[in-house]
């Protein structure tokens, strides 16, 4: 089947997603670990070796943060050098939700989690080339306004470098539905997406920010995606 026929907007994927978690009962977090497993090994194809792999994860404080912060825990425990930076607080996060007990568990492995505000995004750009690839969890399919500051210097900054970029579900800044640039957007140089392709990669701009599309299996029942 041709790929774009397969492709759901904001609402549908919604849909399925709240299917799965009240009707079939899959907890959200079972969803989020197979979503974070998933990405985690598609980084793991793109390393040339382990031992001297350097990862830097960028996450948001929503679900698409979430995946990244499970992201991180099995690349660590693969035995990457991983660096977690959060585009706000870490207060925020733990508040509540399937991001904040996957946070609390990096936090209890005594991961350092670098909280970026405004005055630190400079001096994390300088560092971002000791990296060989960076994932993007910062907006997940729900963004809908432009991209903000500090989120958009730090944005231009990635898209700027040579390094590799894995975005989660959707590059961040890519409008779900129709592909616009929602001000700035991750350019990526493959984009893992769960339950189906999005609208948006196939219009407007989508398709120069995708990169190599992956559609992963995070365990919906497939009568959902198919109905």
């Amino acid at each position: 089947m041709d790929i774009t026929k397969r492709a759901l907007g904001r609402n549908k994927i919604r849909e399925i997603d709240r299917k799965a978690i009240d009707e079939y009962e899959i907890p959200g977090i079972i969803l989020m670990e197979n979503a974070g497993r998933n990405v985690a090994e598609e980084v793991l194809k793109m390393l040339s070796g382990i031992d001297k792999a350097r990862v830097a994860i960028f996450c948001g404080k929503g679900n698409n943060g979430g995946d990244g912060f499970v992201i991180a825990r099995h690349l660590y425990n693969k035995g990457v050098n991983v660096s977690v930076f959060l585009t706000t607080e870490i207060s925020r996060v733990l508040s509540e939700g399937d991001a904040s007990t996957n946070l609390k568990i990096l936090l209890n492995m005594n991961f350092k989690i670098r909280e970026l505000k405004e005055e630190h995004i400079e001096e994390v750009v300088k560092t971002l080339h000791d990296y060989n690839i960076i994932v993007d969890a910062i907006f997940g399919t729900g963004l809908s306004g432009e991209v903000r500051e500090p989120v958009r210097t730090l944005i231009e900054k990635i898209n700027e470098t040579d390094i590799p970029v894995v975005s989660v579900d959707i590059p961040s800044g890519l409008g779900c539905d129709d592909g616009v640039v929602l001000g700035v957007a991750v350019k990526a140089a493959k984009t893992v997406t769960f339950v189906a392709p999005k609208t948006g990669f196939f219009q407007g701009q989508g398709k120069e920010y995708t990169g190599e599309l992956i559609v992963s299996d995070i365990s919906v029942p497939k009568e959902l995606t198919v109905s």
